[in-house]
């Protein structure tokens, strides 16, 4: 993707950020996939008062582009009001690993810096349905 076009879909997920629900953590976050063929599904985080029900910006995203029939994503933007730039959750992380693995992920915060990665790196020997198929196999 161009540098314009990951701009672009940083500023979605910042926009999406802007709908969060976080009235716990008041930790905003936003998140934007684009698929194969161009189209960009946006996701906030979500928090409930039952803590574990609380769902990422990114899972969001990807659940919407899932829902629609979308199967194929180039780029993943996960944008926070942080000083650091915020990696995906452990949870998140796997579900980028089996339904956005060859996505770009760009990592953004509100002061303009970003970084890109791909999420074998944030998440290495990741565990998905390889492992069950030679486990059902015995």
């Amino acid at each position: 993707m161009s540098e314009e076009d990951s701009q672009s879909l940083i500023a979605a997920a910042q926009r999406a950020r802007l709908q969060s629900v976080a009235p716990f953590s008041n930790f905003l976050v936003g998140a934007a996939v684009r698929t194969e063929n161009g189209k960009v599904y946006t996701g906030c985080n979500i928090e409930s008062a039952s803590y574990g029900l609380t769902v990422c910006a990114e899972r969001v995203a990807i659940w919407k582009a899932l829902s629609e029939g979308e199967r194929h994503f180039t780029e993943l933007a996960v944008v926070a009001d942080t000083e650091s730039l915020t990696p995906p959750c452990g949870t998140c992380r796997q579900i980028i690993w089996e339904f956005a693995k060859s996505a770009s992920i760009l990592l953004a915060n509100l002061k303009g810096e970003s970084e890109t990665l791909h999420i074998s790196d944030l998440l290495p020997r990741a565990f998905d349905a390889r492992f069950l198929k030679k486990a059902s196999q015995k």
